[in-house]
């Protein structure tokens, strides 16, 4: 006999990354970010206190909120700091949407939206981009039609690594009467000279909430910390009802204080993530890829013509370098790699050049 609720026994479960524990393997398939933590991360580490383990944390990681309210420049009452960025995701949902009231994306997008779509028992509305990976031109139009209460949007991209301007949000946040949910987990790759800033956007709106994870940027991807910003009005009833007691433990809280408090170190593995992109998305190109443009750490390709992604993916994991292929509808053609470290980018070029 199953005690599932109807929904979990029809749905699928999200399908993560590879996660090989070996030395030897070249990870460029989970978009973790080459470079290691600041060292005031590590001193934190060593610093932390087990005798105050046995103490429940700050059930609001009240330092780290502040931390993060001076980093952005804004009130505190604006984050609420969650269990990873994933978290939030599911905060939102819980929080502001029926079962049975529609959840709009767009396709193809992160596949973890899904799930969290079918456990709240919603309906899904995947509105597909465009050939060229834009956003169509009546998007606003079939976003209103769905009847959403709430649209979530990946900015930069994924898979594909495009960026919607500011504007692009602004217009899209006036025009719908929904919460728009902007997922920016890889924000910190973007070019400064794209001058690309939603946080006022979410301050000043009370329909947008802005996604953040140390997951990447600060290199804590094995931390799983998180938060949100947005208007108070819309953090408040996360932050005091919906929201696990203690959500955030003492360590996590201590880590990604300090993670921000430090970001002049995390903002040079930035600039190094981005020149390494430039420099991997023109050795790709020479070998007869075709590479989209990217404002995040990775690159979605798709392979010369001469090749099968799926079998060019077992190639490269046979020799320990590990990419993601997605067996979907538009992306089966195509890899998605990881910028690494420049070590990890040339093996992979040196690998890639003997299978061609």
């Amino acid at each position: 006999m199953s005690y599932q609720r109807d929904n979990i026994a029809k749905m699928a479960g999200y399908v993560p990354g590879e996660q090989l524990d070996s030395a030897d393997v070249i990870k460029l398939n989970t978009n973790e970010n080459p470079y290691p933590p600041s060292p005031a991360v590590n001193a934190a580490l060593q610093a932390i206190d087990t005798d105050a383990l046995r103490r429940y944390p700050s059930p609001m990681a009240q330092t780290f909120r502040e931390a993060a309210a001076r980093y952005h420049n804004i009130a505190i009452e604006n984050i609420i700091p969650t269990n990873g960025g994933d978290e939030l995701l599911r905060l939102v949902l819980t929080t502001f949407v029926e079962a049975g009231e529609v959840v709009a994306v767009t396709k193809p997008s992160y596949s973890l939206y899904p799930v969290l779509v079918d456990i709240q028992a919603s309906r899904l509305h995947e509105i597909p981009l465009q050939d060229n990976w834009d956003m169509p031109v009546d998007f606003i139009a079939q976003l209103n039609a769905s009847g959403a209460k709430l649209c979530i949007l990946v900015n930069p991209h994924a898979p594909t690594g495009g960026l919607l301007a500011t504007d692009t949000l602004k217009e899209i946040a006036d025009n719908f009467s929904g919460l728009l949910l902007v997922d920016e987990a890889y924000v910190d790759f973007v070019e400064p000279t794209a001058a690309y800033d939603a946080v006022p956007l979410a301050i000043s709106h009370g329909n947008i909430m802005l996604l953040r994870t140390l997951s990447k940027g600060y290199s804590l991807a094995g931390l799983r910390f998180g938060y949100g910003i947005g208007a108070a009005e819309l953090v408040a009833p996360m932050l005091y009802k919906t929201r696990d007691s203690y959500n955030t433990d003492y360590i996590a809280q201590k880590l990604a204080t300090a993670a921000i408090e430090s970001v002049d170190y995390a903002r040079g593995t930035w600039q190094q993530v981005r020149q390494d992109r430039r420099r991997l998305a023109g050795e790709l190109t020479e070998l007869g890829f075709d590479v989209y443009p990217s404002q995040s750490n990775f690159l979605l390709c798709r392979v010369p013509a001469e090749a099968e992604a799926k079998v060019l993916y077992e190639a490269l994991k046979e020799s320990n370098i590990l990419v993601r292929y997605f067996d979907q509808h538009r992306l089966r053609d195509k890899l998605r790699i990881t910028v690494g470290s420049n070590a990890e980018n040339k093996a992979l070029i040196t690998r890639l050049r003997q299978l061609f």
